[in-house]
């Protein structure tokens, strides 16, 4: 091991748990990239930077894609990789403007696949509103990039006047999250082929920009966006948690899981909490603001099932806890990577 700062330990070799989502990819982000590249713009670690440009603020992202298999049900590399880039840009509560579009090739990789991912990128891009308007193409020795990687980036207009972000969350606020979740993580399971999962699970992949706008719309009481995409719905409140120094009580009954999820879950020794999300969000709003704002969510058809699933406590900081019946337990951050290559 190489033991760094007072608190850090880095692996001495990457390994794929730390491209899980999890504490692993958090203590590696934080003590190579952020020590290394250290700035005002990159330190907030959020999901997309805000610049300003003359009297605007922009927003701008970056993302890569390296799901495994390419294809699986309701989406594939290509939409993913839009969708991604433009949720990415929406949790900063900004309406996306272009993308770019970045394709490492492996050789020998069949074209046909490459038109089919292509044409599905220019769906996506038609559906969202938002252009792709610039990319590249590299292509690289067989058995060097698994097939293929794509990587998009994204830039948006902030609209708004809001601080989201950690740093807003208080004590009192409600945790809400845009509809069932999990799909996406079992979705992809499930295309492996290496187990019998509930082969009629769809990704939910999905641009929430729009969902976004009418939430921001309702009501100025959001504290903070969120899409819990590697890791889940624990790793992203974990997070929340630490960096707002504030715990966070989850009411397991209220929590949106579709009972295919469950029991492929279950299959899987997983707990839906942890498993991959590539359309739904958490907001986090003020207590007078939670009804407005679950209404907002739920009119329209990317939240028609919303629900408040947890509320933030002073005590204990930084910690989150799931209520279940009769009990309770302390929730983490993901440790490992049981579920590599999904995003």
């Amino acid at each position: 091991m190489y033991l760094g700062t007072p608190g850090e330990i880095v692996d001495e070799r990457v390994t794929l748990r730390h491209g899980a989502g999890g504490r692993a990819s958090h203590d590696l982000v934080e003590s190579v990239f952020v020590r290394e590249l250290r700035n005002p713009m990159l330190e907030p670690l959020a999901d997309s930077a805000l610049l300003a440009a003359g009297r605007r603020q922009l927003a701008f992202t970056t993302d890569s894609y390296v799901v495994s298999p390419l294809f699986f049900r309701g989406g594939d590399i290509g939409e993913l990789a839009v969708n991604g880039t433009i949720n990415n840009l929406a949790m900063s509560g900004a309406r996306p403007a272009a993308l770019s579009a970045g394709f490492i090739v492996e050789e020998g990789f069949p074209v046909a696949d490459l038109k089919r991912i292509a044409a599905s990128m220019a769906c996506a891009s038609l559906r969202a509103g938002v252009p792709i308007a610039t990319g590249d193409t590299k292509v690289v020795e067989s058995g060097k990039a698994d097939g293929l990687y794509v990587n998009t980036s994204g830039v948006g207009c902030v609209e708004h006047r809001l601080s989201l972000g950690p740093l807003a969350v208080r004590p009192g606020d409600q945790v809400i999250v845009s509809g069932p979740i999990g799909d996406h993580g079992v979705a992809v399971m499930a295309a492996r082929g290496d187990l019998e999962l509930e082969p009629e699970v769809r990704s939910d992949t999905a641009p929430l920009h729009t969902l976004v706008s009418k939430l921001l719309r309702a009501t100025d009481g959001v504290r903070c966006l969120r899409d819990p995409t590697r890791g889940g719905v624990a790793t992203v409140l974990s997070d929340l948690a630490d960096a707002a120094e504030v715990g966070v009580t989850i009411v397991q009954s209220q929590i949106p899981v579709r009972p295919e999820v469950i029991r492929s879950c279950e299959t899987l020794g997983l707990d839906p909490l942890y498993a991959a999300n590539e359309g739904k969000l958490i907001a986090i709003v003020s207590p007078d603001a939670a009804d407005t704002a679950l209404a907002a969510l739920r009119s329209h058809p990317l939240g028609r099932e919303a629900a408040v699933i947890a509320k933030v406590t002073p005590h204990p900081p930084g910690r989150v806890t799931l209520l279940t019946a009769g009990a309770s337990r302390a929730i983490e951050m993901l440790a490992g990577a049981p579920m590599p290559r999904i995003c």
